[in-house]
């Protein structure tokens, strides 16, 4: 089957981007008779000697009366060499967040220059948008080269001038064609009126371009979209449906799940029909179906185990703003549409909003206006799972949505998580951590639920403060009343609760005080970024696995919780339908055979003692 291209015309109002597709339409032979037939008995009635191509695009009555783009047209066709799909988006500034919409999935943006008027600040605009959006391939068509008397000075103008804006944008691919889309001269076959021109038509390049190497076929990710059971003689059927948004997938692969982090393989691989295949490429539509019936819903992501995409709530992105009702604004909040996943965000502020014409950053807007681009910084409410957008354009773009009326005001792309750079600075103090009253440190119990971490840091915190040092229980249960009362239980949630506590715990260390950490913390992986944390400010930290024996916790039970997980009514509890993963490095390591939690308490000191001696 020939490849497939996906290309969109932008530019400005009146540059003939609807004529254009209508001429590649009409010359290439892809438009049925009786609709042909139709734009001929259209034109008569006008007075035309030719059809109005534009009415092939323009289907709206508004479009037709105003001989203006409102909304994206997609067309269909195919030459022996490759499928086409074309988007014409408006070109008109009201209506640029359609635009955004059908370049937003494009391969290649066709930018149409009017040779009379030259480059315009909406085309600057759609060419900026069109690079912000990742698409790898450009082809400025300068158009009505027949109202310029085919100059080839004019179209040399309009090249250059824009090669020059074009090197302030992330562009790679540029090709430029002088056209005439009224009249068809160099859009399917070469124009006699230009000789001096000694490229190929628009057509032949679409169809020679390579597009193959664009697709990401190395970060595999899956999001799943809909969670399908059967019930079937051979037994019950579970399979996850979804759009391959990365890499790829093949049958016997192992996966990893997130954020629940759990791993299976897959058993079988359904695409569109139910028909069974061995792989699922990027972009296709396909239900997979696991060995192992893990916890998987709406917004969760499998992807491989050595290939994770980025995870943050603090991101750093670029926005595109849509909405002429509102205005975006320093913290308020939005719905945020990520892949199959939604959650709610907050703008934290604006960095800067871009002028689109000469690419300056203005530094001091707070805010964003329709069709305004700026950088701004987001914190979500539960983690968010992604890739950088200029990595995958699938995995790393969203849209915000108004909580209120519901509609989409914003498009943009995630750069990566917000770093703690540039306006936001540590302040250092000019206390030395010599002169504090005692030696901070973190001491981190982590265990199973009832394997005795909250005894033992509270026997431990009164046997260091009679002793004269300071010491403060930090307590899981404790934190999730106040600072982390906003985190469910899921594996994102968790990871951030670990995150909180872990600096909180690092403050209390830099003051000088022994802080002592009582959390299942359950993932090793937040373990060790706590634990780097705190080594990267040269603060000791100290793991400590109370490592009671599931049973034995369970007999215990001292919250009731083991019970209501047994009975269903808990779901996702740690030890009994969720990973708990004991640490690889504890420098202490407590079983209940020791003794009471007092006695386990005085072996810790007596370990920290010689630890920190």
């Amino acid at each position: 089957m020939p490849d497939l291209l996906r290309l969109a015309t932008v530019g400005s109002v009146d540059d003939g981007k609807s004529t254009l597709i209508g001429r590649l339409l009409y010359d290439s032979k892809a438009i049925l008779d009786d609709r042909l037939a139709a734009l001929e008995q259209e034109g008569i009635a006008q007075g035309r000697d030719v059809p109005d191509l534009a009415l092939l695009t323009d289907g709206l009555r508004a479009e037709r009366e105003q001989g203006i783009t409102i909304d994206v047209a997609y067309h269909y066709f195919a030459t022996p060499r490759r499928r086409f799909i074309l988007a014409d988006t408006p070109g008109h500034v009201q209506y640029t967040r359609n635009m955004v919409t059908g370049a937003s999935t494009a391969d290649l943006a066709l930018v149409l220059v009017d040779a009379r008027n030259g480059l315009t600040e909406q085309s600057h605009r759609h060419a900026f948008i069109a690079s912000l959006l990742g698409v790898p391939h450009f082809v400025l068509c300068v158009n009505k080269m027949d109202l310029v008397d085919w100059s080839q000075a004019r179209f040399e103008e309009i090249r250059a001038e824009f090669t020059q804006f074009a090197a302030k944008l992330d562009i790679h691919d540029l090709a430029f064609v002088p056209v005439s889309a009224l009249h068809g001269d160099n859009v399917v076959q070469p124009s006699i009126e230009m000789p001096w021109y000694e490229g190929t038509s628009l057509l032949h390049h679409l169809e020679e371009i390579h597009v193959a190497s664009d697709r990401n076929l190395i970060d595999a990710r899956f999001p799943v979209q809909y969670v399908i059971r059967a019930r079937r003689r051979s037994g019950d059927f579970r399979g996850y449906a979804g759009t391959v948004r990365g890499g790829v997938f093949r049958r016997g692969d192992e996966v990893l799940a997130l954020p629940s982090r759990k791993t299976s393989r897959i058993e079988a691989i359904f695409g569109p029909g139910g028909a069974a295949q061995d792989e699922a490429f990027t972009q296709q539509a396909v239900v997979l179906q696991l060995a192992d019936e893990i916890d998987l819903a709406r917004g969760d992501l499998l992807c491989r185990s050595g290939n994770r995409p980025q995870t943050a709530q603090d991101l750093d992105a670029m926005v595109c703003w849509l909405s002429d009702a509102s205005a975006l604004s320093e913290n308020r909040s939005y719905s945020l549409r990520h892949t199959t996943a939604a959650t709610r965000t907050w703008v934290r502020r604006v960095d800067y909003r871009l002028d689109i014409t000469t690419l300056h950053r203005d530094q001091a807007a707070t805010t964003l206006a329709l069709n305004e681009i700026g950088r701004v910084r987001l914190h979500t409410s539960t983690p968010l799972l992604f890739d950088a957008y200029r990595r995958n354009r699938d995995t790393g773009g969203f849209i915000l949505v108004d909580e209120q009326t519901n509609n989409t005001v914003a498009a943009g792309m995630i750069i990566g998580p917000a770093p703690t750079a540039g306006n936001v600075v540590w302040h250092a103090g000019d206390v030395r951590r010599e002169e504090r009253a005692g030696a901070g440190a973190t001491i981190w119990l982590t265990g199973l639920s009832g394997a005795g971490k909250s005894s033992i840091a509270v026997a431990l915190e009164q046997a260091m403060v009679r002793s004269g040092r300071p010491a403060y229980v930090l307590d899981g249960d404790n934190l999730r009343h106040g600072l982390n009362a906003d985190l469910g239980f899921s594996a994102a949630a968790r990871a951030e609760n670990v995150r909180r506590t872990g600096e909180v715990a690092r403050m209390f260390a830099d003051a000088g005080v022994v802080a002592i950490v009582a959390l299942i913390s359950p993932y090793r992986d937040d373990r060790d970024r706590v634990r780097a944390r705190h080594e990267a400010a040269g603060l000791p930290f100290v793991e400590v696995f109370v490592d009671t024996p599931l049973n034995v916790c369970e007999a215990r039970d001292p919250k009731g919780m083991y019970a209501k997980a047994r009975a269903g009514e808990i779901s996702g509890f740690t030890g009994v339908d969720d990973l708990y993963e004991p640490p690889l490095r504890a420098e202490v390591v407590l079983r209940p055979e020791s003794g009471d939690p007092v006695a386990l308490a005085a072996r810790l000191l007596d370990a920290l003692n010689e630890l920190t001696a």
